[in-house]
């Protein structure tokens, strides 16, 4: 019989953690953004935390892969975009954000909208990286990617998805102590 995989749960300090990793990783690579865009909602909370690191401005987009019911959709769809502001991302570097690359179809969907306003470059940056096939790859104009951390492919949920934020964090403790564990009982077993 399969043994049902639990969720990651990540807390907000958890997240934190990443993003000043990843703002690490985006100054050591020399990319210097001129702008921001967050991808809503999972991108925005990352994409402000990042802000405190790099002082870009952001642009929101909404961008949808389910519909009523949580369906899946076959394709994303724009719920809000930044037309108003074309001229803010013509020839300049953007740094793109989501928390998770799953099938990165929403990536690709947002980057191939981005690209038709010319920008100097655009880098892509996620909370977790989902090791997994992918729906989608990143054109050949995406050359940086950065990613806080590699997943397994399992459900993620994070702290701005919950509904009562003390269990959220105490089942992500709990996950925390239960990894531990796992990892002080093989390191035992290989002595």
């Amino acid at each position: 019989m399969k043994q049902e995989r639990q969720p990651l749960y990540v807390t907000y300090q958890d997240v934190h953690r990443l993003i000043k990793k990843l703002a690490g990783q985006v100054n050591a690579s020399g990319f210097v953004p001129d702008v921001i865009v967050a991808i809503g909602s999972g991108g925005f909370i990352p994409a402000r935390i990042l802000k405190s690191f790099v002082n870009r401005p952001i642009y929101a987009v909404g961008i949808s892969y389910y519909g009523v019911a949580d369906q899946h959709r076959n394709k994303p769809s724009k719920i809000q975009w930044i037309d108003e502001v074309r001229q803010n991302l013509h020839d300049k570097k953007i740094l793109l954000i989501d928390e998770v690359d799953d099938s990165r179809a929403t990536l690709g969907y947002c980057i191939g909208e981005l690209l038709e306003y010319n920008p100097k470059e655009i880098a892509v940056l996620v909370l977790h990286n989902k090791e997994k096939q992918k729906d989608v790859e990143f054109p050949a104009e995406i050359t940086r990617y950065f990613a806080g951390a590699q997943v397994e492919d399992i459900w993620i949920k994070y702290p701005w998805d919950a509904m009562d934020i003390d269990e959220h964090d105490a089942l992500a403790h709990s996950q925390t102590t239960r990894h531990d564990a796992k990892a002080t009982s093989t390191q035992g077993a290989t002595r």
